[in-house]
């Protein structure tokens, strides 16, 4: 059984649907990632799936169960860490984590947990007095203390220094190792590829990509192969490409982006070989999440609304 579980989701504010008929499931031990730009339907496909919002219409399960009608006995098995939320301003940090994992049957200790998010040396300090990133790590602190068995992530290392920000990983990616379920939204994509290995990219309510980073990179960018000319060569030596390549050559840099990078490159090194030419700088450079992220999202930018 999936421990998420989201069937043709969506969510309408008035005439604005926010969430256009989704799917996807993840499974018990998986990390998958929500991506895409503000307003992209992120944060309200989570917050359904936190109980705290109702679907238009569709189905969304947690644990087996639907979280609006859940209670008690799903949220003792579930995480969350929202985009913003508030603390009673007068307890300290410690005292905060010792209340909240309360409410838990099996909590971790609250020593172990602001340990774990880096607020040993404030522990002791009001939650009034505590900066906006201190702030996100008691957040964090809040969504794993009760040792959930799911967690939901809505940009939780937003206002982290980049030291913070590797520390909490490293916590988050523990979690996962020991069969968490994880569910995140960020705007960092190095978050997504290091705590996560799947990706949903969503755009105006929908999912428009969904693969591992690597074969996001691959089905929606295009590769780059390069290499230095040999001397006296120009551009009208270099040899046949396959059909759908762009050559752009810049002094003596060659520059071939293309969708196939296997064919491309055999083409470059057997001319190379045959003419007896050795390949100065010659490298191929794989498509990456980002290269896909920004294709994806642009190409989006440029369709005119219906």
């Amino acid at each position: 059984m999936a421990a998420i579980e989201v069937e043709q989701l969506r969510k309408s504010y008035g005439p604005f649907e926010a969430v256009r008929g989704i799917s996807f499931s993840v499974p018990a031990g998986g990390s998958v990632c929500l991506l895409g730009p503000n307003g992209a339907g992120k944060t309200t496909t989570i917050e359904i799936l936190e109980g705290y919002r109702a679907p238009t219409s569709g189905a969304v399960s947690v644990l087996g169960t639907d979280p609006a009608s859940g209670g008690r006995s799903l949220r003792a098995r579930v995480g969350i860490v929202l985009q913003e939320a508030g603390f009673p301003l007068e307890l300290t940090a410690a005292e905060l984590v010792d209340v909240w994992r309360r409410y838990y049957p099996d909590p971790l200790s609250a020593d172990e947990v602001i340990e774990a998010v880096g607020l040993a040396d404030r522990r002791d300090v009001r939650t009034k007095y505590l900066s906006g990133g201190e702030h996100r790590r008691l957040d964090l602190a809040l969504g794993i203390v009760g040792r959930p068995e799911v967690l939901f992530l809505d940009e939780p290392t937003t206002g982290f220094d980049p030291s913070a920000r590797r520390a909490a990983w490293e916590v988050i990616s523990g979690l996962v190792r020991d069969g968490l379920t994880l569910l995140l939204t960020t705007h960092y994509l190095e978050e997504a590829r290091e705590l996560t290995d799947r990706i949903l990219i969503m755009a105006d309510g929908a999912i428009v990509a969904d693969g591992a980073p690597a074969e996001i990179g691959k089905a929606h960018a295009l590769g780059r192969v390069t290499f230095s000319l040999p001397r006296g060569l120009s551009r009208g030596d270099v040899p046949r490409l396959p059909a759908g390549c762009d050559l752009d050559v810049e002094g003596d840099t060659v520059s071939i982006t293309a969708s196939d990078l296997v064919r491309v490159s055999h083409a470059v090194t057997t001319w190379a070989l045959r003419r007896g030419f050795e390949l100065a700088d010659f490298r191929v450079e794989q498509p990456s999440l980002e290269d896909a992220y920004l294709g994806i999202v642009r190409g989006l930018e440029r369709i005119p609304s219906a």
